[in-house]
Formats: structure tokens, C-alpha cells, sequence
């Protein structure tokens, strides 16, 4: 069975078994995403974040014009872009860097990891990983547009650009940073009029909402939003026998790589340097807190005036004897071989983003092992004596004091020609919807087979020679999306993870849902998975390479716990070229093809509306006895008297109707919505197996549109008999599911009953339907569920209307759309 892991004490164990003190029971946060669920079906990542729907160029334009500077009203100066958790007894002063010093500058001679000093952040993650771009030139550009100057064209405005979930954002800001004592609070550069790494952090926070929302992190969360990339983590104690020719091998293929030591506090290295800046807030913050506690706690009672002591989202971390830090993100900057008294020796580079305090053991800055090294070889490895926070150290040393480390790989997307070994990529987004599709794991069966599927081809195996085994390679990366944007609403990292299994060769004995894409809950209560990710795990992305036999697959993302709302994106990756011509979201893959959960019923934007069915799963209407003889054969006594007595249920029942109906109809024999209401309730009263409340005004109007042939309002007894046929059958479907005969379904049995009715929809209609019609506690009633039946008949008696040539496909204009308002 499947364990939680927190990241504060994440090991890597096996799925199936129990480490001591790491499971986790995760607490449910607010829904994920923003805007609803009907935002999320609706719209997709956008190109280019912008304000007020104006672009860069637009707005620098505008600005020149009319000789202003630019004044970001998105992320204004103010304490609402600073934090979200506390209020702040010390001013800081917004300034242009025109304001600091003279004579400002963007960048002086080139960007590199020596310009990037760390201020009072708690944000040594994101500064890591800015080292690691720093040393990919083509990579550097594409986040920060080096066409910007505080000299020519100087506006206020400045740009920059991260790959947000499939897609490259530009994000937009002016140039005012927070100071205090006229010096910058938070990023700064070794050289005082140097300011793109503090604009660079500016543009991050804004992308998530707050600075404060930055405090602590893990590198490669900064890594994947610079390059597009995907990461690998390795337990060093735990790590494969060939680390080091990985991480040679990460190196020469432009892979971002950072480290850390584990200070039992996990993987969110969020802290800072002491500095100056650090120190005499530190002690303003003191006399303040020692002045203001002295009032009494009454003052503040009933209010949220309460001022919040800690000022700054930072703690400070431990340096070590030998000059590491614990608990703090680490770039490695080069990984290489030198000879040392005539043997081979092992090094790694790496660098400390607070631009000091550094390794002081062999091979560091000043160490004798640098006396038996030439200069030639000294300067081949960039050796310098210098107190920048870059060092040397060898391999064995390295893996003696660090704990983890992590490996950002390039994608396709991130540069358009590069010589470096890149991978293929599918990337699929998606969202767990509670009660419809957020099952949650292994461990809830009820609900495990409702999460979304994703399959996988894997038709190509590998061209390993020296490999016998036939299998394809490919590595599995599940990322939950805006997590850290929402930490002001409450938001934390789910625990996720992810199953793979292999489809059934025969469907017949394990049948998947609609078009054969969703594997059904007995499937997975007799089969076993393929493979899966070793831990569930609270971290922004989880990623793991397999190799498997070629077939087709199912790839299951989850969270740990069920109805737990959030959006993400599944990437596929492989080293493999890729011998298709893929679009610029999705790579199609040389040895897997890789298709998102089915959609039958679909609209294009930007085009005609366009729907979609199944003309081999048309939507049938079932009959009162359907599912006759299910059990075997019945012998011919048996069945007549069955008949025979159902016909005289059904006479009896024909009577009563009639009956009923003419004492509310009158003469015309014609009823609307509110007398059906009357009559349904009449009839349904005498069923006392079926527990309900009745029907509501509202699902008896639906009924109407949904008969009503002549346009009156109105429905006589042959409709009202044809709808009351319909009715019998979708109870029957009810009382399958209403198992403990509370007049409820459970929202994750709606998908299964919808398409025992013989409705096909895709998965954005189950969320809409669990949305629409579920209560708080995800259930359906009865009165909900018939009137969720009778819109989708209407809708699907609407769309064959409309098909005209019987293809499956309709076109619809304005007019034609507007005519289909009240069905729905």
C-alpha cells in the first residue's frame, strides 16, 4: 500500500513499505486553481502574462511616448508585494536604482554566478538555481532579454520570462525594489550598481503573488521555471554506484545541478546569510517587540490589529566547522578531473549564493593541494582565491558532507538549436475535482479508478546493444500547478504520486469506461501495478524513470488523500529523438504515443462549435426490464409468470396514472411544471423503497423542455407516460448505486451511472455534473439525479437533431447555438 512522505523528513522507500516516522497524514487545504472549476475547463495558460492586456513593447512604447516611468498596478510598491502573513512595524522605502546609487546599471560585463548576493530572504533556493542559468548563456537570454539598459530608452519598465506549465510567460514590472538605510533589502549583486538579479527576484515574486511567498523552496522548483526542464533527486547516501558519471554527464549536456546538506528540517531551504541590513532590523524588530509587549493583550482583543513579531520570513542557518551550511541550497557549477601527484583526482565546483562562507577543507580556495597544480591546469579549472562563495572540493568529500542532489534536464522547448543531448517531451495537463475525480491513492479503492487516466503506447524498445532486455526507458513527471500563488489563501503542496498498469489484453474481463479509456474500479481491485512512484510526497513535482516491455499502458496521477482539489500537468519524457514533428505543446514521441483521458463531446475555440458522439455508443434509452435474465437462464414457468404478473403491475399502474392525472390536469388533459411536480410526487410517495423528498419545481420545468413538443409549456398523458418510461429506467440505474438505501449516490458513482443510461461525455462534463448537482457532502439525490438525466437527454436529442448526415460531428452558428439555450 502506498505511504505519504513528508518532505521534511522524505526518505526513499518503497510504496509498499512503512518508514518509520516519515508517514504523513496530509490536512486538506482550500480547492486548487483559481476561478472555479469552470475557469479551469474554460481557459489554458497563456503566452504572455500581461497588464491590462498590453505587452512589453506596447507598454515600454507608451511610456517614451508620453516621458513616463513605468508603474507596475499589478504589483504595486507596497507592503501587499512584500508579505501576506503578518504586518510589518518597519517601513521599507520603495526606489528606483537611479535613487541607490549613481549611475546604475542592468548588467556589467555579462550576467554570471558571481553576481548574485543573497539579502534577508529566506530564498537561497531560487538563488541557487540562478547561479546554475548563469552558466548556460542561451538559457540566461531567454529569461532575462538582455535588450534592457537603465541608459538607453530607459522607461522603468523591465521584463523577463519562465516557463509556467507547458507554456513561456513574459512577466512585466518596474523597476522599484524595497530598500531600508538606502540599501536593497532582499537580491542584491557584488557590485552596487548592478541590478538584474534584484529585478530578476521581482519578476519571481510577482509571479507568485508575494515576495514572502518565495521563502524556502527547493532548487529545482527554480530550475524547471528557468529551463522547462525536469528534475532528478538523488538521496546521496542512497545514490547509484556511477553518480559521478551522472553528474559529468548532466554537466555536459547543459543540465542545471544543485546540493544541500540536510539540517533535519527537509528540503525547504529557506534562509539567510547575517549581514549588516539583517542585524540592525533584527535589533529594531527587538526593541519594538520589547515596547509593544508590554501593553496589554486586551488592547488588541476583538481586532486583527495584532501585530505580527517576525518580520522577516528568514531564519539563519548553521555553518559547520568545515564552512558548509547546513540546511541551505548549494549550485554545483562544474563537475571535472585533474591529476594530483600523478593520480586522478575527482572535483566538484560549487558555489554558495550568499556570495561568502565557503568550504575551507581540501581543495578549497586556499588549500596546499593547489601548490602541486600548474597554471595551465589552474586555469582551465577557473581556480581563484577569492571570497565569492564558489569553491572546489573533491568527490569523495562531497558525497561525505552533502545529502541531496538535484538535477534539472533540458527539454525541446527550452532552445530552438542546441548541439547538448536534449529530451522528447508529451506534456498533458489535467485536475482532480472533489467528488468526481480526486480519488486519491491506492489505499481508497471506492475511489482510486475515478482519478484521471492518461494512456501510454510504448511501441519502440531501446537501442542498447549491450542491453538484452527488451523494454522502452522513460521517465514519468507529475507537477501540481500555482501551489505557491495560493500560500496566501491557505494553499499547501498536496502529497502526490503517481501508478502505472498495464491495459487488459482481453477488455471483456476488465471493461473501461465509454470509448474504452477508463479503467473501471474492479480492475484495480485484481491487478497490481506495473510501476508507480516509490513515495507519495508533498513536493511541487515528482518525477521517476522507468523501463518497461513494450504495450499500452495507463498512467494514474493522484493526490495521497481523496477529494482533494488541484490542477497539474503529467509530462512524458524520453532521451529518444523524437522522429515526429510534434506542435509546441505536445512532442509526439518516436517509440510512445501518449493520449489525454477521451473527450466525446468537444469545443474548438476560435473555431465553429463542434460537437462530437460516439455513433458506436449512441445513447440508448433503457427499458423497465433491461436487465432481465442477468442472472442466467431463467426456465419458461418462471419467465411467464414474471410477465404476467409485470403486466398486470403495469395495468394497475397505467390506471393510476391515468387516474392522477386527470383529477390535476382538467378537461385539456394537459399539465405544466408545477402540477407534474404534483403527479410525479403522487406516484413516487407510493414506491417505499426508494427514500426521496420528492422532486423540486425546478427538475419538473426541465422535464417539460425536455417533452413539451409543441412549444405550449405543457406535456398531455402520452408525453407524461413516455416521461415516466424514462423515469422507471433511470431509477432503476439509481437504486443500484443507492446501496444503503439513503436515497443518495455517491458523486464518484455518477460516472459509472451516467453511462449505464448510455450517456458517452467527456471528463469536463463529470465535473460540471459533480459540481451542479452534488451536496457538501458529495452526494446526489434523487430528485437531482433524474433532473441531471432529463438535461442530458434533452442535450443529446438536441445533437442528433442537429447531425444531419449521421457522421457524429455538428456545426453550429450563433442562431443555432441561441436555439439550444433552453434545452440545456
Amino acid at each position: 500500500m502506498p505511504t505519504a512522505i513528508n518532505a521534511a523528513v522524505a526518505q526513499q522507500t518503497a510504496a509498499g513499505s512503512l518508514p518509520s516516522a516519515t508517514v504523513n497524514t496530509p490536512v486538506e487545504g482550500p480547492g486548487g486553481g483559481t476561478g472555479g472549476i469552470y475557469s479551469a475547463i474554460i481557459s489554458r495558460n497563456q503566452h504572455i502574462i500581461r497588464v491590462k492586456e498590453k505587452s512589453y513593447e506596447e507598454l515600454h512604447k507608451k511610456c517614451l511616448e508620453e516621458n513616463i516611468l513605468y508603474e507596475d498596478p499589478d504589483f504595486p510598491p507596497n507592503e501587499t508585494s512584500l508579505f501576506y502573513s503578518q504586518k510589518i512595524p518597519i517601513k521599507f522605502e520603495w526606489k528606483r536604482p537611479r535613487e541607490i546609487c549613481e549611475n546604475p546599471r542592468f548588467i556589467i560585463g555579462g550576467a554570471n554566478r558571481t553576481d548574485i548576493c543573497q539579502g534577508e530572504l529566506g530564498d537561497c533556493w531560487f538563488l541557487a538555481a540562478i547561479a546554475c542559468l548563469t552558466l548556460n548563456k542561451k538559457l540566461l537570454c531567454r529569461v532575462i532579454p538582455h535588450d534592457q539598459s537603465f541608459i538607453h530608452n530607459y522607461a522603468g519598465i523591465f521584463h523577463f520570462q519562465f516557463w509556467r506549465y507547458g507554456d513561456w510567460v513574459d512577466v512585466v514590472i518596474d523597476d522599484c525594489l524595497p530598500t531600508y538605510n538606502n540599501q536593497l533589502v532582499f537580491t542584491k549583486s557584488s557590485q552596487r550598481n548592478e541590478f538584474w538579479s534584484a529585478l530578476l527576484e521581482k519578476a519571481y515574486a510577482k509571479l507568485h503573488g508575494s515576495y514572502e511567498a518565495l521563502k524556502g523552496g527547493n532548487t529545482t522548483e527554480a530550475m524547471e521555471d528557468f529551463t522547462g526542464g525536469v528534475t532528478e533527486f538523488y538521496e546521496i547516501r542512497d545514490a547509484p554506484k556511477d553518480i559521478y558519471k551522472i553528474m559529468k554527464h548532466a554537466i555536459d549536456r547543459g543540465s542545471l545541478m544543485a546540493s544541500s546538506i540536510d539540517d533535519n528540517l527537509g528540503f525547504s531551504y529557506g534562509s539567510a546569510p547575517r549581514s549588516d541590513i539583517g542585524e540592525m532590523i533584527a535589533r529594531m524588530v527587538k526593541n519594538l517587540e520589547n515596547a509593544q509587549m508590554s501593553q496589554s493583550t486586551a488592547d488588541y482583543h476583538g481586532t486583527d490589529e495584532r501585530p505580527a513579531w517576525t518580520i522577516m520570513p528568514m531564519q539563519y542557518e548553521t555553518r559547520t566547522a568545515c564552512g558548509l551550511v547546513k540546511g541551505h541550497a548549494y549550485s554545483v557549477t562544474a563537475v571535472e578531473e585533474t591529476t594530483f601527484k600523478g593520480e586522478k583526482i575527482r572535483l566538484v565546483r560549487l558555489r554558495n549564493p550568499w556570495g561568502q562562507v565557503e568550504w575551507n577543507g581540501p581543495w578549497s580556495d586556499k588549500s596546499e593541494e593547489w601548490n602541486f597544480i600548474n597554471e595551465s591546469e589552474k586555469s582551465r579549472l577557473q581556480h581563484k582565491i577569492a571570497e565569492d562563495g564558489e569553491f572546489w572540493i573533491s568527490f569523495e568529500d562531497f558525497m561525505r558532507h552533502f545529502t541531496k542532489l538535484e538535477i534539472c534536464n533540458l527539454t525541446p522547448d527550452t532552445l530552438e538549436a542546441d548541439k547538448l543531448q536534449t529530451w522528447t517531451v508529451s506534456v498533458n495537463e489535467g485536475r482532480w475535482v472533489r467528488g468526481c475525480s480526486a480519488g486519491g491513492c491506492r489505499n481508497y479503492p471506492d475511489t482510486f479508478w475515478t482519478n484521471p487516466q492518461y494512456r501510454l503506447r510504448l511501441l519502440e524498445e531501446d537501442d542498447d546493444p549491450e542491453d538484452e532486455e527488451v523494454v522502452c526507458s522513460f521517465l514519468v513527471a507529475l507537477m501540481q500547478k500555482n501551489r505557491r500563488k495560493e500560500r496566501k489563501l491557505g494553499a499547501n503542496l498536496y502529497t502526490i504520486g503517481f501508478a502505472i498498469y498495464e491495459v487488459p489484453a482481453l477488455p471483456r474481463l476488465f471493461p473501461m469506461h465509454g470509448d474504452k479509456h477508463h479503467l473501471q474500479k474492479d480492475f484495480f481491485l485484481y491487478n497490481a501495478s506495473k510501476a508507480r512512484s516509490k513515495t507519495y510526497i508533498n513536493m511541487r513535482e515528482i518525477s521517476e524513470r522507468f523501463r518497461l516491455p513494450p504495450n499500452e499502458y495507463v498512467i494514474i496521477p493522484s493526490t495521497y488523500e481523496p477529494h482533494q482539489e488541484g490542477e497539474f500537468i503529467l509530462r512524458v519524457f524520453s532521451e529518444k529523438r523524437s522522429l515526429s514533428d510534434g506542435g509546441p505543446r505536445h512532442n509526439l514521441l518516436c517509440n510512445f504515443h501518449f493520449h489525454p483521458p477521451s473527450l466525446l463531446l468537444s469545443s474548438l475555440f476560435f473555431q465553429p462549435i463542434i460537437f462530437v458522439s460516439d455513433r458506436a455508443n449512441s445513447n440508448k434509452e433503457l427499458t423497465a426490464d433491461e436487465d432481465l435474465g442477468k442472472d442466467g437462464e431463467k426456465n419458461s414457468r418462471d419467465e411467464k409468470k414474471r410477465a404476467s404478473q409485470k403486466a398486470r403491475e403495469a395495468s394497475e399502474e397505467e390506471n393510476q396514472f391515468r387516474n392522477i392525472f386527470r383529477q390535476i390536469a382538467g378537461e385539456d388533459m394537459e399539465i405544466n411544471a408545477e402540477e407534474l411536480r404534483n403527479v410525479l410526487n403522487n406516484v413516487v410517495k407510493k414506491h417505499k423503497d426508494l427514500k426521496t423528498e420528492g422532486f423540486e419545481l425546478e427538475s419538473c420545468r426541465s422535464m417539460i423542455a425536455l417533452m413539451d413538443t409543441d412549444g405550449s409549456g405543457k406535456i398531455n398523458f402520452d408525453e407524461f407516460r413516455h416521461l415516466w418510461d424514462k423515469i422507471k429506467s433511470w431509477q432503476k440505474i439509481f437504486k443500484r448505486y443507492d446501496t444503503d438505501h439513503s436515497g443518495t449516490i455517491n458523486s464518484y458513482e455518477m460516472r459509472n451511472a451516467v453511462n449505464d443510461a448510455g450517456f458517452r461525455l467527456n471528463n469536463q462534463l463529470y465535473d460540471i455534473i459533480t459540481m451542479r448537482y452534488a451536496d457538501k457532502n458529495m452526494n446526489i439525490d434523487f430528485d437531482s439525479f433524474i433532473c441531471c438525466f432529463v438535461r442530458l437527454d434533452a442535450m443529446f436529442r438536441a445533437f442528433h437533431a442537429f447531425d444531419k448526415d449521421g457522421d457524429g460531428i455538428i456545426k453550429l452558428n450563433v442562431l443555432e447555438v441561441n436555439s439550444l439555450i433552453p434545452v440545456f
